[in-house]
């Protein structure tokens, strides 16, 4: 299985750097049987039934990304360096791994000034990555963050504009809960509370699950032979509810529908053993063709990255062939790709799972 096998060519223009405004007026690709199918988001019942179950993840996006200044005073005086922040993922000992750029202008044991109140020390040094040690904590970081810092859009976007205040808002779910995610969950951003409200009226039941995307989904696989690739781990939780939920809905006949990948990727971690079962950790899950899925029956997704572990997971799902021919729709309708962009209802025939 060769990285080339999951490589497409895109349009520039074709890439979102705004979402739809409503939500639910983004395009909605629907792929069932022999059938593709354009649509809204806001048709998104006329696929689904009473006795469905929706999963979907309610973490919530930090703004990750900080502008701050390291100070120094030496023999020449005092001197001043900018120094640009991500924060990555909290670490056991309480501090944030983080990429610090320039991280060699900053000392260990020395502070950086965000604004808002807000510093941090450099405790340690690992692996490119620095450890920062806040100067607050709990509800008082949060609000300070919320000030100091900016959404941590992905590079494909932050290389065409910056973050600014309206992405407080677009990359944010609405059902957002338990932060700690420096990437948004992007399929359930075209959610709103209406759509959420019509779908319940209708019989549709949903179940939360928490699973904190990090930085890594961004980075490109580099190996010819996707088989040899090492994922990224992120932390997620599945509760006993949610699986008995989950459970209990299969029992039913009824169809589970991770809304996003970080959703099916952490489901399917919690159901490796068969049948799904309450889960928390760090899951480095791999989904490429040929993976059993245990519960999942469809899928709500945006539209990936060429050679990336997210057109494996879909391949797996829908076939490597299907897929080929619903990105070729997708591009020749002009879809809107990625974090932003439109998205995608992905049922598989059931003789092919």
């Amino acid at each position: 299985m060769q990285l080339s096998d999951f490589d497409f060519d895109l349009p520039e223009e074709l890439i979102a750097t705004r979402p739809a405004v409503p939500r639910t007026s983004a395009r909605l690709l629907v792929a069932h049987e022999a059938q593709i199918t354009d649509a809204q988001v806001h048709d998104l019942g006329q696929w689904l039934r009473a006795g469905d179950r929706l999963v979907l993840n309610d973490t919530k996006v930090i703004p990750a990304r900080l502008s701050g200044t390291r100070a120094r005073t030496s023999a020449q005086g005092l001197t001043e360096a900018r120094i640009e922040v991500t924060l990555l993922e909290p670490k056991a000992d309480g501090t944030w791994a983080a990429l610090l750029k320039p991280l060699k202008k900053v000392k260990l044991g020395e502070t950086v000034e965000f604004g808002a109140g807000l510093s941090a020390m450099l405790d340690g040094v690992a692996d490119g990555q620095g450890h920062l040690r806040f100067n607050l904590e709990g509800d008082a970081f949060e609000a300070a963050l919320a000030q100091a810092g900016a959404m941590p859009l992905p590079p494909y976007i932050a290389a065409k504009r910056p973050a600014d205040a309206q992405d407080h808002h677009d990359y944010q779910t609405v059902f957002a809960e338990h932060s700690g995610a420096v990437a948004a969950p992007t399929a359930s951003l075209h959610f709103d509370q209406a759509l959420l409200d019509e779908l319940a009226a209708m019989g549709v039941e949903f179940s939360h699950v928490t699973l904190h995307v990090g930085a890594g989904t961004f980075l490109p696989v580099k190996v010819d032979d996707v088989l040899t690739h090492k994922m990224h781990a992120e932390w997620g939780r599945v509760s006993a509810k949610a699986a008995h939920e989950i459970t209990a809905t299969k029992a039913a006949g009824g169809r589970v529908i991770p809304v996003g990948t970080t959703a099916l990727r952490l489901i399917e971690t919690a159901a490796r053993g068969g049948q799904i079962e309450a889960w928390e950790g760090d899951t480095d899950i791999f989904i490429y063709p040929g993976f059993t899925f245990h519960v999942t029956d469809a899928l709500m997704t945006n539209f990936h990255l060429p050679k990336s572990t997210l057109m494996m997971l879909v391949s797996a799902l829908m076939g490597q062939e299907k897929l080929r021919e619903i990105y070729a729709h997708a591009i020749e309708q002009n879809y809107r790709f990625f974090s932003y962009g439109d998205s995608s209802l992905l049922i598989p025939d059931q003789n092919k799972q």
